[in-house]
């Protein structure tokens, strides 16, 4: 339904993401409006497209589109001009421009502003300014139309015209596939979607660079990888551009030589690993990847070598560390302490109970007593506060460590970095297997250059959400030194968990007789009654078993769609766990409802996102919020959309309506999502699915998320298929070759 009129008065504006309330004068009556703006001004004409809605402000017309024009009455252009629309003009300066100029007022300010000198108190140079600012208001609404046309945002629209300026029609017209390289969120699809309209040819060599770049992306950004074979690349892009390789052969290369010659892509020759016959390959890597993991390697490899011929005898030591603590350590965990404490960079592997978190805190003992600084961290809030819970010393995010501090050319920018680096003698990371390269290279690069790096994971668990196989391929290089861990130690004798996730890894299926005080099979065949099972379980059995809040009870499900997949399960949940009151406000954005009282997860990076937090010694203040911190939605504001979520390490942060779109609700998350996070009680649905999906290192993550409860509910079938299913992603990724080239560097100078 469509309502035209004019902008009487504003009684709400959030500039940050154009949400406006005012009011609106039709047919000698005023309605309230309520939507996205991208400028608006009192006097302005609008036609709006929307519906009426009941609120508890009152019936409101809720706007998602519109059409602005300039408004036609003398005294619409006179309350237009004076509302601080242009700058240099109120509303005494409008009165006299319109008395002077009437009708023709916007066509004078448009096409003739140097007329304006003829009123009193309007000199030439201020004439010429107003006249500027008043086009400038015009190209950014005419752009802003214009975008709309092609089924992108207000906000978008906004964010693609202040980076061109008034070169965005231009842009736009002869070249769109430019927006998918400089703008964040545009994607190729709808780059190609402006081209067709725009007629520009499907073979042109514009969309064929486009189709390399966007293929490049999703491939990072999806599958983890860091490059592509450039035979694969071809190949790829050709399928997601429709047009045959070979007949289109010449804009190919050419679209491929254009992309190496401006340093947007790199090529290099390796050895093809797949080969029986010792080949080699050409591969291709966004320029950033290769800095990531080229710098990754040379600071790796220099950490190393500095500390080289260091060999402390630390046996007493571990010894009156055993004696305190009332242990007697393994001969590979004493291994893994001396190797962390003789070497410069050390990796220590295992699965869970085989003693990471001892060992750490030995080696912490050890390090303090050589009067050395520690730095601990880990890439996520949860993985941090176990950390400082099981050390008794304080850890952070790997991003609080370095310290967020701004947004740069559309990458992180850190406040410790190679100029400013980390004032301490020794970093351990934990929970390493999903530090990604874009992490990695941000920690190393802040590191001092005498700095001790110790890295700890669990190598058999899911690679990194973002791009790169850090902790494999330092592994693989035979580069850095390590320790694997195989000898279980904390197992309590009617615990499963720990035994049943190194059942799983060896390929063997868990114990499920149902007679452990921790580790639950529920069989059921059918997905509804699947879903049926899992709210029952999260709403009454087991808070009632257990004695906690159902918020407590974490899902943890493979797939994001169907019945039992995360989308499904998160509204049957909240539903259940977090049903509507009139006591919780709530708001609809992107067919999610958030509600007052919702758990809800950060589902990507925004360095930008404030926050303040209440500490224990100190209050804090801060920015960034990154993939997978979870919280609480505090309170909501319908009218202004901002939602106020505190995570659970304490930050709180104010959500925009623009800010929304990074959040899900996470009643139940996908395994992916749950890496580095450690849960009470989770219960996993065991349905079908595809193969490349659920393997064994999903489940066996899955499980050894749990602390103290694990509930598995579904059919066996799949659960076995799961187990069995020994299937990897095979990531391509750099950084083993370069560890290696970087270590033969350094070997050659001391030989």
């Amino acid at each position: 339904m469509a309502l035209s009129g004019i902008i009487e008065d504003i009684v709400f504006r959030n500039d940050e993401n154009g949400y406006t309330v005012a009011r609106l004068e039709r047919d000698e009556s005023v309605v309230t409006i309520a939507g996205k703006f991208i400028d608006v001004q009192i006097g302005a004409e609008v036609t709006l497209e929307g519906k009426f809605e009941k609120t508890k402000y009152g019936v409101q017309y809720s706007f998602s589109s519109y059409q602005m024009s300039a408004p036609k009455s003398l005294a619409g252009i006179e309350k237009y001009l004076g509302s601080g629309l242009i700058r240099g003009v109120g509303p005494i300066t409008a009165k006299k421009i319109v008395e002077r100029f009437g009708k023709d007022t916007l066509d004078v300010l448009e096409y003739s502003p140097q007329k304006l000198s003829q009123i009193v108190g309007i000199s030439e140079k201020k004439a010429v300014e107003i006249g500027f600012s008043f086009k400038e208001h015009h190209e950014v609404q005419n752009t802003i139309i214009y975008l709309q046309n092609f089924q992108i945002t207000t906000n978008m629209a906004l964010k693609i015209y202040n980076i061109y300026r008034e070169r965005t029609g231009e842009i736009v017209k002869n070249n769109p596939y430019k927006l998918v390289e400089d703008v964040d969120g545009i994607g190729f699809v709808t780059a190609d979607r402006i081209a067709q309209n725009v007629g520009i040819p499907t073979n042109s060599m514009f969309r064929v660079r486009a189709g390399l770049i966007y293929v490049l992306k999703t491939s990072c950004e999806k599958n983890g990888n860091t490059f592509l074979p450039k035979v694969m690349l071809l190949s790829e892009a050709a399928k997601q551009l429709e047009l045959d390789l070979e007949e289109n052969e010449s804009v190919f290369s050419e679209a491929f030589e254009s992309l190496c010659a401006d340093k947007t892509a790199v090529t290099a020759w390796v050895e093809n690993a797949h080969s029986e016959d010792g080949s080699r390959m050409e591969i291709v890597m966004l320029s950033k990847y290769y800095f990531y993991e080229n710098s990754i390697a040379q600071k790796l490899v220099w950490l190393n070598s500095c500390r080289q011929n260091e060999q402390f005898d630390i046996s007493q030591e571990i010894l009156a560390f055993e004696q305190q603590n009332h242990i007697t350590f393994h001969e590979e965990q004493k291994n893994a302490i001396v190797g962390a404490i003789n070497n410069g960079v050390f990796v220590i592997t295992g699965g869970p109970g085989t003693g990471k978190t001892t060992i750490i805190k030995c080696i912490l003992e050890i390090l303090r007593a050589q009067n050395k600084t520690v730095s601990l961290c880990a890439p996520t809030g949860r993985a941090a506060k176990r950390m400082s819970d099981s050390t008794n010393c304080e850890a952070k995010t790997i991003h609080r460590l370095l310290e967020v501090n701004a947004m740069q050319d559309g990458n992180s920018f850190f406040v410790h970095n190679e100029s400013n680096p980390l004032k301490t003698d020794c970093v351990i990371v934990d929970e390493v297997s999903m530090v990604d390269a874009q992490l990695m290279c941000a920690l190393l690069k802040a590191m001092p250059r005498d700095c001790k790096l110790i890295l700890v994971g669990d190598k058999d668990q899911l690679p990194s959400v973002g791009a790169g196989n850090v902790l494999a391929d330092i592994l693989q290089s035979g580069v850095i030194s390590f320790c694997a861990l195989s000898k279980i130690f904390r197992q309590d004798e009617k615990s499963l968990i720990i035994t049943n996730a190194h059942l799983i890894n060896e390929g063997k299926m868990p114990m499920i007789d149902n007679t452990s005080l921790d580790f639950f099979f529920e069989s059921k065949d059918d997905p509804e009654i699947i879903k049926n099972t899992i709210l029952e379980l999260v709403t009454r059995r087991l808070p009632k078993y257990l004695n906690m809040d159902a918020k407590q009870i974490q899902v943890l499900a493979p797939l994001k769609a169907g019945v039992c997949g995360i989308e499904n399960l998160n509204k049957c949940l909240q539903e259940s766990i977090n049903p509507p009151s009139p006591q919780k406000r709530q708001l609809e954005f992107a067919r999610i409802i958030f509600r007052e009282g919702d758990k809800v997860m950060q589902m990507s990076n925004n360095y930008d996102l404030a926050w303040k937090k209440h500490g224990r010694f100190a209050d804090e203040d801060g920015q960034g919020v990154f993939n997978g911190d979870i919280g609480v939605v505090n309170t909501i504001d319908p009218q202004t959309g901002e939602v106020i979520v505190e995570f659970e390490d304490g930050r709180i942060c104010k959500y925009t309506r623009l800010d929304l779109g990074d959040l899900s609700l996470s009643y139940a998350i996908t395994i992916h999502k749950s890496q580095g996070s450690e849960f009470d009680v989770i219960i996993i649905p065991a349905i079908a699915g595809p193969s490349i999906i659920l393997t064994r290192n999903l489940i066996y993550t899955a499980v050894t998320r749990a602390k103290k409860m694990v509930v598995i509910v579904g059919e066996k079938q799949y659960l076995r298929r799961m187990v069995a299913n020994k299937y990897t992603a095979t990531r391509f990724t750099n950084l083993k070759r370069l560890l290696i080239e970087a270590n033969d560097k350094v070997k050659n100078l001391f030989d």
